[in-house]
């Protein structure tokens, strides 16, 4: 084993972005509660004459989703260069992983404040993941070589069309493969959305009444199950009717006991939660599932204090209100987004004392291609956790977390043995995947994990530029 020659230096926490929006109290970060603001969206000059009604409309969102440069152009008007488009056009027609699609509400949290020009929208953490465009990438090592499209083999572990059994008790359920948005980051890009010039989807092939037939079939077959995510893609791209059926199923299976609704749009498209139909059936199922003993919740996604408005505390809320037990968060480190303490504890104090959401988990960003800009390595995730430590509540600190491909999700520190010189961590896991049932051998193995390669010191790339010459 490479132990490391030089230790690779901390992670810096820039300063606030406002100076002297913060007393100064001799802490590394000083708390102000600052209230949920909706920023106006009729500073874009596409959305000058949009009223209030029609920006609270799911449906309006859904219509105005941009989904290409042109659209985009129609928003922003002149108030951002050519130079930005054409930058978007390379990285659409050569690098993305994902096509473009984002609700006018994703849109009005870039540059919230300020003017809005080349240079903000290029330097704004949601446009950095929401909207990636080419000279975001790396050219050095825009993908590790170790990256793959579906990084933590959830495909691999399908036992039906959809549905990974991963954990022991634990199943994710993929209803369908769309979302109202997409993120440039997703792991599953190799399933979600649609095909881009630099990625052929898969795609699902059961008819949706099949596939969730699959589901029940085998989870009433699998009473060790206790345990289902239901995702996609994004539940709020499944009709109301269909899901709440699903839904019900599920809560007719007495071996299931927690259900969470995994959902972006919660932050996204804040205005789909808020419609009746859909509130009235989350009610339902809210209701039906706290008579049965069976905790239901809401996991949502967001990666910036930004992404926090009035409307999405609304909609957080409106699920408390009916019934459901809990909305978490679920975000990812991303540099060049949230990753310093300051952006992390900001987006914390929000979601918890703000918008009514637990903080959860931060996943580090997942071995996909053309990710590496977004990717930090695991020393500077513990970092952040070390940092974190002590400001928030206890039970709303969130735990910093590593997907090891076949391993499943760690706290950072849980590392066996970490080689920083070369980017490699080795972890260790306790249960078999559904892969591996016959496996006696899998409590004994180490699982790799790799660091950006830029991140380490020039003797650790000159090692890895030997490894992918050879």
């Amino acid at each position: 084993m490479t132990h490391p020659k030089e230790a690779a230096p901390r992670p810096t926490h820039p300063a606030p972005t406002t100076p002297g929006a913060r007393p100064t109290a001799g802490q590394p970060y000083d708390y102000v509660r600052r209230e949920l603001t909706e920023p106006d969206w009729t500073r874009f000059p596409g959305w000058r004459d949009i009223t209030r009604e029609q920006w609270e409309s799911a449906q309006w969102q859904r219509v105005n989703c941009v989904r290409n440069t042109k659209q985009l152009r129609a928003v922003l008007g002149d108030l951002v260069d050519d130079t930005f488009y054409a930058d978007l056009t390379a990285d659409q027609a050569e690098h993305a992983t994902m096509s473009m699609l984002i609700p006018p509400q994703m849109i009005n949290t870039m540059v919230p404040t300020g003017p809005v020009t080349t240079d903000t929208l290029r330097a704004d953490p949601i446009r950095r993941y929401m909207i990636p465009i080419a000279s975001d990438r790396r050219t050095d090592w825009p993908s590790h070589p170790n990256a793959s499209r579906d990084s933590l083999h959830e495909h691999d572990m399908w036992v039906a069309e959809g549905l990974t059994h991963r954990y022991p008790t634990k199943v994710l359920a993929e209803l369908l493969s769309t979302c109202p948005q997409y993120c440039g980051h997703c792991t599953r890009m190799d399933l979600v959305g649609n095909s881009t010039p630099a990625v052929d989807k898969l795609k699902l092939t059961l008819k949706p009444v099949d596939r969730y037939d699959a589901h029940i079939t085998y989870l009433r077959a699998h009473p060790g199950v206790r345990d289902v995510v239901v995702s996609g893609g994004d539940v709020a791209n499944v009709p109301w009717r269909n899901l709440e059926n699903y839904l019900m199923r599920l809560l007719d299976i007495e071996t299931i006991r927690d259900i969470r609704l995994a959902t972006k749009a919660l932050m996204g498209l804040p205005q789909h939660w808020l419609q009746p139909e859909v509130v009235e059936g989350l009610e339902r199922v809210a209701r039906t599932a706290a008579r049965r003993g069976v905790n239901l919740a809401i996991h949502t996604h967001v990666n910036h204090v930004q992404s926090l408005t009035p409307l999405v505390a609304r909609a957080a809320q409106t699920a408390l209100d009916v019934g459901v037990r809990d909305v978490r968060n679920q975000g990812v480190l991303m540099r060049g987004v949230n990753a310093t303490a300051t952006d992390l504890l900001d987006l914390c104090f929000a979601l918890q004392g703000e918008a009514g959401i637990l903080p959860y988990y931060f996943y580090m960003c997942d071995m996909i291609p053309n990710a590496e800009h977004w990717r930090v390595p695991v020393w500077h995730a513990q970092q952040l956790q070390h940092d974190l430590m002590g400001y928030l509540p206890g039970y709303a600190t969130p735990r910093i977390v590593c997907d090891v491909p076949f391993v499943g999700k760690r706290w950072v520190h849980m590392l066996t043995e970490y080689d920083r010189e070369h980017g490699i961590s080795y972890w260790t896991k306790n249960y078999r995947t559904s892969i591996e049932t016959d496996d006696d051998e899998v409590y004994d193995k180490r699982y790799a994990y790799y660091d950006p390669i830029d991140t380490l010191p020039e003797s650790g790339q000159r090692w890895w530029r030997k490894q992918t010459a050879a």
